[in-house]
């Protein structure tokens, strides 16, 4: 199973404050609510509208969805014209759809607190179901989304949760908890990596605690900077994107990952993932209609079309992360070693990442702080 190298998460090198100041920028949203803001008045849709007379502009992560998906989409959906634009991170989504002005854009892929922040700004269409028939397609759970339960401003893409990947022939015990990272033994000394990116790399330190991931309290954010501090002179380094190919090499030994950028289908079978005993994320990227479209059937369609069992398998097999659409994962065929098989009862195990609105940028400090040189 091919896995594409893409930046879904990561931050572009110029975005050192990264997420808090994206989502600081539109406003942000409140960590106390799981509902986020009352959607605005959805407008009036046609069902049996002229769909040759709309176009799409859709802005997506770089080889998240089929090369061929605009031009399946307009022949099958007789869509006049859909045109895709790509972004290398959330950061950069929010730039587009948070501008002053019509953006252009109709679709866009985004995290799912980012919809939320999105959302609570007013910058989205609400679902019309009736629009989405596909939706059926989808899991239970895949309704029960903390930041959007519902489906009611957004139709999740994929989801996954992130863990610890490890050499299962090299590590002289296999990791249970966050502390094996945070305090690494002797042997696996300056063969860990950690994530860069602000909210994961905080994880860990939170979860040993026993905080939330969406803690905006300043005692405890501080406890978990302390810990990370303490941590670092162990590092092999903090490592975003090249931590897979460090443990197939045996640089590593251990590494907080991402489930599927873990490569557990490696051909020798000696590396294994898992989630700590303290639990950990559930995160998901998500699907929205902006508020400014003017193709809003068209952007229905496409969404009704991408949830299509066909479609939509095609990202767990193209890019090795689950999708939350039953009849999808139904026709995937699951390689030994592979995390597409975790369930989604076990993923809603995790804790889903909500906006925190102008607290993340407490997330920027921390991880200024603790990755500065």
């Amino acid at each position: 199973m091919s896995r594409t190298r893409f930046t879904r998460r990561l931050p572009a090198a110029a975005a050192a404050a990264g997420l808090a100041l994206a989502v600081a920028a539109c406003g942000g949203g409140s960590s106390s609510s799981s509902d986020g803001a009352t959607p605005a008045a959805a407008d009036q849709l046609k069902p049996n509208a002229d769909l040759s007379q709309q176009t799409l502009d859709i802005t997506v992560w770089d080889g998240y969805t089929p090369k061929e998906l605009p031009e399946k989409a307009k022949a099958e959906l007789k869509i006049k014209d859909v045109q895709i634009q790509t972004h290398d991170t959330n950061e950069t989504a929010m730039t587009k759809l948070t501008a002053p002005g019509d953006s252009g854009i109709d679709v866009a892929f985004v995290s799912g607190q980012y919809a939320q922040a999105l959302n609570e700004q007013g910058l989205l269409e609400p679902i019309h179901h009736e629009l989405i028939p596909n939706l059926a397609n989808l899991y239970p759970e895949a309704t029960q989304l903390s930041y959007d339960k519902g489906n009611k401003y957004s139709v999740p893409y994929t989801w996954g949760t992130t863990g610890i990947c490890y050499r299962s022939d090299l590590v002289k015990s296999e990791p249970t908890s966050w502390n094996d990272l945070l305090k690494p033994p002797a042997w696996a000394d300056k063969k860990v990596t950690m994530l860069a990116t602000e909210r994961w790399l905080a994880l860990p330190a939170l979860k040993s605690l026993g905080y939330s991931i969406n803690t905006d309290k300043d005692e405890e954010i501080e406890k978990a900077k302390e810990l990370l501090l303490a941590q670092k002179q162990h590092l092999l380094r903090y490592d975003d994107t090249t931590f897979g190919d460090r443990l197939v090499s045996g640089e590593a030994v251990m590494a907080e990952a991402w489930d599927g950028w873990c490569p557990t289908t490696d051909p020798k079978g000696n590396i294994k993932f898992a989630v700590p005993k303290e639990g950990s994320d559930l995160w998901v990227d998500t699907m929205v209609i902006m508020k400014s479209s003017k193709n809003k059937e068209a952007a229905h369609a496409l969404l009704n079309y991408i949830l299509s069992p066909e479609i939509h398998s095609w990202a767990a097999e193209n890019i090795n992360y689950k999708v939350p659409n039953k009849a999808a994962m139904e026709q995937v065929k699951i390689a030994k070693g592979s995390l597409l098989g975790i369930t989604p009862a076990e993923l809603l195990n995790g804790e889903a990442a909500i906006d925190l609105g102008q607290a993340s940028t407490k997330y920027s400090r921390l991880q200024q702080d603790v990755t500065a040189s």
